[in-house]
């Protein structure tokens, strides 16, 4: 199932607020002041039900200018937007700024919705209609389904939601979980008996319940009290959920709107960024050379300097490379998107993408630092090795391989993969003659499953020490090398991912529970095995009443490797005490006599020949007795 968040854009009185409450029942206006002046001023959120049982969460961001910078934070990992324009006024400025902020933020995916059309007649809608196409050519919503909607009355609404489900189900990409999670902070607050609250988007990875992260850029340790998603309170989140979240060992006055969670030691805070900047074509701006800027990234409102390392100025239409000094920390990723308006007087002007989040300062018109962000750009070399080993997940990739495939050798590729390593993005696994190497992505995938796939066999048989090694080896990793597969599991068992018993893995903290089956079992194999003594019964003979024979079967391993009881053979059991017993009275025996016969044994226990012989071929597989010559004689071993 996909998670998905549906934005609103458009202007503040096209009823974004309106047709959300029709779609879902609710009101988005969450302050006093919203309601009394009937404007959208911080993010709205809710939920509603699609035909398909799907529930999506929809954010109704603010359409007055001055609430730009919500409107911004808003489209923080949203997957579609409703861009509604009122039938009867058509785009309005405000309208254009939100679909150039759309575009630079890289919303791809969207829907027109023409609201208010109970205002108007046919004529007139289908007026109104050519010139909206004629206004969204050359913008991403070029191509964007349009839906003739009233949410006063509810014409068309039906159609919305159905456009809504074909877009998720076509073309909207499910978000990534299996990477790191970063949830940026648009709201926190405190409730009474409950503490420190946040609310985000979660736009990358999963945050479990009791999860220990970092609160960027502020630097402190919060651990995951609570998660509720639409409402509801969850053990996870996954990317592309609406989340808050409960936190402790934090306050409320130390985060703010802007702040990042994510792992521990998973991002650095910088107040340099290297980014590629484009002006807007029908901006009526020209970006100088130390410019003042706003700048909007995530749920982040930072004031920066732009520093144009390739140009002198950079104009409509045009981009360049600059590098932004922020008068604030923040901690971003490659690759993260943003926006700059204009100091003053405040409109968007521009946007770009991140190309390097942690970068030294640089000189202007340097030829070999705009070379570096030509290949960040592109993509470095680093770029395209972690994009390969990637590919490889399911069988990994040796240094060698890689180099061939790259057309570069192994020594110029050693300093990106140390780069890689270092960001904890490629696992290395050394051997004699290659170096393995495993993306962390595709690492943290198969790690899920074996311990999703151990959780489920301990839940089964709880009287067993865990999966046998090989087994996990055949089923999730058996295009992997044996050697290599034996390092990585050691390196899970070195860092308490995953345990082992000999040839067993387990979970960490499990352990064989000697609960009252095990004993009423174990009391079962006792008494029999006693009672028998040398007159050795069978596994198959035994009467285990309402005990599953799997069961017994567990237990009674466990037995034997606990040192309790003993396996004579593939059928006949008995107490470890009592074959130590007869071990010493055989080897008492051999002190005065050469041989000793199966004959010997039978009458030397009170026994059937039966079970004289397997206590002679037990003898001989513990090195106490050995053939000589004859089936049914033994000598001492040594």
């Amino acid at each position: 199932m996909k998670n998905i968040i549906i934005g609103t854009a458009g202007h503040i009185d096209h009823g974004k607020t309106t047709l959300i409450k029709a779609l879902t029942g609710r009101n988005t206006d969450r302050w006093e002041e919203e309601q009394r002046r009937g404007i959208t001023i911080d993010l709205g959120f809710t939920w509603f039900d699609l035909k398909n049982g799907d529930r999506v969460g929809i954010i109704d961001v603010p359409g007055h200018e001055k609430f730009i910078n919500n409107m911004v934070a808003g489209v923080v990992g949203m997957d579609l937007v409703m861009l509604v324009v009122a039938a009867d006024e058509g785009i309005m400025p405000q309208t254009k700024e939100h679909m150039d902020i759309l575009g630079l933020l890289g919303i791809e995916k969207s829907i027109l919705v023409l609201n208010k059309c109970d205002l108007v007649d046919e004529e007139w809608l289908e007026l109104v209609e050519e010139e909206i196409q004629e206004e969204l050519k050359g913008t991403f919503l070029e191509r964007a389904p349009v839906v003739k909607v009233s949410a006063a009355t509810g014409q068309g609404l039906d159609e919305l939601t159905d456009t809504i489900v074909r877009l998720m189900e076509d073309e909207v990409s499910p978000k990534d979980t299996q990477t790191i999670p970063r949830l940026p902070v648009d709201r926190v607050f405190t409730l009474s008996g409950f503490g420190t609250i946040i609310t985000g988007t979660l736009i990358s990875g999963t945050i479990s319940k009791e999860d220990v992260l970092e609160m960027y850029p502020v630097g402190r340790e919060c651990k995951i009290r609570s998660i509720q998603v639409h409402g509801q309170d969850k053990n996870q989140c996954f990317a592309g959920q609406r989340v808050a979240i409960n936190l402790s060992n934090i306050k409320k006055k130390e985060i703010h709107r802007g702040c990042v969670m994510a792992p521990k030691n998973s991002m650095k805070n910088t107040d340099l960024l290297d980014v590629k900047l484009t002006v807007l074509a029908d901006s009526m701006r020209i970006v100088t050379n130390h410019e003042r800027l706003h700048f909007y990234t995530g749920t982040s409102e930072i004031l920066c300097r732009a520093v144009l390392l390739d140009k002198e100025e950079i104009g409509p239409g045009e981009s360049g490379f600059v590098q932004l000094r922020l008068e604030e920390e923040i901690a971003l990723k490659r690759g993260d998107r943003f926006v700059v308006r204009f100091y003053s007087p405040m409109e968007t002007i521009g946007g770009g993408v991140v190309l390097e989040p942690n970068p030294v300062r640089k000189k202007r018109f340097d030829e070999n630092a705009i070379e570096e962000l030509r290949r960040k750009e592109s993509g470095s070399l680093a770029d395209v090795m972690e994009l390969h080993i990637k590919e490889h997940g399911e069988t990994m990739i040796t240094m060698a391989e890689l180099a061939k495939i790259m057309a570069h050798s192994a020594e110029e590729l050693k300093e990106y993969l140390d780069e890689l390593t270092s960001e904890n993005l490629v696992m290395t696994f050394p051997m004699k003659k290659e170096i393995f190497l495993w993306h962390r992505d595709s690492e943290a995938a198969i790690r899920k499953k074996i311990e999703e796939a151990l959780l489920k066999y301990h839940s089964r048989y709880p009287y067993r020490y865990g999966m046998k090694k090989a087994e996990i080896h055949m089923t999730y990793l058996k295009k992997i090398k044996p050697i290599v597969f034996d390092a990585y599991i050691e390196r899970m068992v070195q860092e308490g991912i995953q345990g082992r018993r000999d040839e067993y893995l387990h979970l960490p903290d499990f352990a064989v529970p000697k609960d009252e089956r095990y004993q009423e079992t174990e009391k079962i194999f006792t008494e029999t095995f006693e009672k028998a003594a040398y007159d050795f019964v069978r596994f198959s003979e035994i009467d285990f009443g309402k005990i599953p024979k799997e069961t017994a079967e567990d237990v009674l391993l466990m037995m034997v490797s606990e040192g309790t009881a003993v396996r004579i053979n593939e059928e006949m059991f008995t107490m470890s005490h009592l074959m130590e017993a007869a071990k010493e009275k055989i080897k008492e025996h051999l002190k005065g006599e050469d041989i000793i016969t199966i004959a010997q044994v039978r009458d030397m226990f009170s026994t059937s020949r039966k079970s004289a012989k397997p206590i002679l071929e037990y003898m001989d597989s513990i090195k106490v007795t050995k053939k000589a010559g004859a089936e049914s004689e033994r000598v001492a071993y040594l």
